[in-house]
């Protein structure tokens, strides 16, 4: 019986290591989602006219593109960074709730 109940409390030690695991990762992911979130809001663009052109950094250079295409990119961070933090996020409940079962 007491050799049961250390494997017991070592499995339980494991899950909570885990989990502490995933939620430090959420933690960081939440953090990095408010600096994107500051920096588009420093880098907002909707204001600018329609034609107006801007550069994008690629790697050391820029290139010139129109304010629709950056837009169109930024979005497109945007939904791929908070998809994933969701996914992390369902991800971190489903396995917490099976290690409560």
């Amino acid at each position: 019986m007491d050799l049961e109940l250390r494997k017991a409390f070592v499995e339980l030690q494991a899950r909570v290591t885990d989990i502490q695991k995933k939620v430090k990762l959420t933690d960081i992911q939440t953090e990095q989602l408010i600096r994107m979130k500051k920096h588009a809001h420093l880098t907002e663009i909707m204001p600018l006219v329609d034609e107006t052109n801007m550069y994008e950094g690629v790697g050391r250079m820029f290139v010139l593109q129109s304010k629709e295409a950056i837009h169109n990119q930024l979005l497109e961070q945007k939904i791929r960074s908070v998809k994933e933090a969701e996914d992390n996020m369902r991800e971190m409940v489903q396995t917490h709730d099976r290690a409560q079962l």
